[in-house]
């Protein structure tokens, strides 16, 4: 009989869970590409084929990432990535067939992560899901360090303002973090994308804007004359100091 000892308890069994990309796409050849390179990387697949399939699946199953098509049946893929954000820390890949600049801009405003232009290569897509996996979690700053009203628990993963909680994306969170990590330092753009979508990670420094502004929306900033997150022109971010 095995020893009670050599059981794995939860935390343990967590830590070696399979990571699982949820594919959403109503193009089965797209899918079935995207899932034989995924699969091979020896992550967990699992796919969704309209928009209220997908947001079902991401509250069934958790996945770690969602590759997450714009067009999609049922309502697009903007819709679903809104819903999803209201229960789901999930990175979010979004696909477009379109490769406007407004497009990007609306997908990022709703809480995606990161972008594809289709067509794309199925590596590079494996690439970003790796490198949106990659993020490392920053540690938080000296509490008394930050400017009144904000208060930020990395370990809980909790943001307030005022004494309201604050539902953050967790690019949105790692982006503050940052901040919080050295307040009243400026910090570059450069660093802002190595630090929250790592080194590897090719993109110009409007996506780190995008996400500023959404950040600042929800912690209800005022850019003009800013209670948190100030922008230093040509450079980058800073956190105000208490």
């Amino acid at each position: 009989m095995r020893a009670c000892g050599f059981w794995p308890n939860l935390a343990e069994m967590e830590a070696v869970r399979t990571q699982r990309i949820l594919v959403v796409d109503d193009e089965p050849p797209l899918v079935e590409l995207v899932r034989g390179y995924l699969a091979r990387e020896g992550f967990e697949i699992l796919t969704a084929a309209d928009g209220p399939a997908a947001v079902q699946m991401v509250r069934d199953e958790s996945p770690d990432v969602v590759v997450l098509d714009v067009m999609l049946p049922g309502f697009d893929g903007l819709e679903v990535c809104r819903q999803i954000r209201a229960f789901s820390e999930a990175y979010v890949l979004m696909l477009t067939a379109r490769g406007e600049e407004i497009d990007r801009v609306v997908g990022l405003t709703v809480g995606a992560d990161d972008y594809l232009v289709k067509p794309f290569s199925p590596r590079e897509l494996v690439a970003r899901v790796k490198a949106l996996l990659r993020r490392s979690r920053i540690p938080g700053a000296r509490p008394a360090a930050l400017p009144a009203g904000l208060e930020f628990d990395a370990d809980r993963h909790e943001v307030s303002v005022d004494g309201s909680a604050v539902s953050l994306t967790t690019t949105e969170f790692d982006l503050l973090a940052t901040l919080v990590s050295d307040p009243g330092v400026v910090v570059a753009r450069s660093r802002l994308l190595d630090r929250v979508w790592g080194a590897e990670f090719v993109a110009d420094d409007h996506l780190v804007d995008v996400h500023i502004g959404n950040l600042r929306r929800k912690l209800g900033d005022d850019p003009a004359s800013p209670r948190f997150v100030e922008t230093i022109r040509g450079v980058g971010y800073r956190l105000r100091a208490s």
